[in-house]
């Protein structure tokens, strides 16, 4: 389970998406984000999932690591579907005392699950395409205007993006820790849930001490290399707009007007 979390691993590659602007990727993806829980109707939501797997087919990650990361929140998405089933209102279709399933929840069931599965592949193409370093300069680029009102915009990027590389570095300590306490004869995966927690004590406590010592030896190193925040720094690669961040903003464009199209006139799903 630990070795499926995807979360801000970056896949090297020559695609459209890797070489488009980290700025307009960060943009665009809160921008579908927005769209993904804005859809009201089932010709919209498919037009989001659409778009969603043609960004997925543009990045030219293999499938598999789109599916990996789904994994771990697989149950999320199931508990969450139950729940929407049974608490729907309307004519019950199927009654079992004071449990009822009814048209809406079986709606609202399906629109929650999609949104959820979408809202995980949609992050995925972002950090699967977007370098941590390329990130930082993304996020200070975009927070800029915050920096006149003394918000230190640079350190917040970095922290961010800090916190992103170290997730998998911190799984992949994880995964090594379990792999020696079970060589030592640790048992972590039988028992009920109380015993699976205390067996995973053996596991926190040096996974802490070891996020603790690297945390550390970066603050070590970054004070060595005399680091002092973003103020008078200049930049290895200046971001630019090209041809193809046009190119790409014009297509999205082109669907936000067929997107409002279908989700304004079409009749909307009973979600109520």
């Amino acid at each position: 389970m630990i070795a499926d979390i995807t979360l801000g691993q970056f896949f090297p590659g020559h695609s459209m998406l890797h070489k488009t602007d980290p700025r307009v990727k960060i943009c665009l993806i809160i921008f579908h984000i927005v769209l993904i829980f804005t859809a009201g109707n089932f010709f919209s939501l498919g037009l989001v999932v659409l778009f969603t797997f043609l960004g997925m087919c543009v990045s030219k990650v293999p499938l598999k690591l789109y599916v990996k990361g789904l994994k771990p929140i697989l149950f999320i998405v199931v508990f969450t579907a139950v729940l929407n089933i049974f608490y729907g209102t309307g004519e019950p279709l199927v009654q079992w005392g004071w449990l009822k399933i009814t048209g809406n929840g079986i709606l609202n069931a399906l629109f929650v699950s999609v949104r959820i599965v979408l809202l995980i592949f949609t992050s995925s193409v972002l950090t699967f395409t977007t370098s941590p370093n390329q990130l930082t300069d993304a996020i200070e680029r975009l927070l800029k205007p915050l920096s006149k009102l003394h918000v230190p915009v640079h350190e917040f990027a970095m922290m961010m993006t800090i916190a992103l590389r170290f997730v998998p570095l911190l799984l992949e300590e994880t995964d090594k820790i379990m792999s020696a306490q079970k060589a030592r004869g640790a048992d972590m995966e039988s028992g009920g849930i109380l015993q699976r927690i205390k067996a995973l004590i053996p596991v926190l406590i040096p996974l802490f001490v070891s996020a603790f010592r690297r945390a550390y030896d970066l603050a070590t190193a970054m004070e060595s290399r005399c680091y002092h925040g973003g103020e008078g720094r200049t930049k290895m690669r200046v971001l630019k707009l090209g041809k193809q961040d046009v190119f790409i903003l014009g297509a999205v464009a082109l669907f936000l007007g067929a997107f409002l199209l279908l989700n304004l006139w079409l009749p909307p799903a009973i979600l109520r």
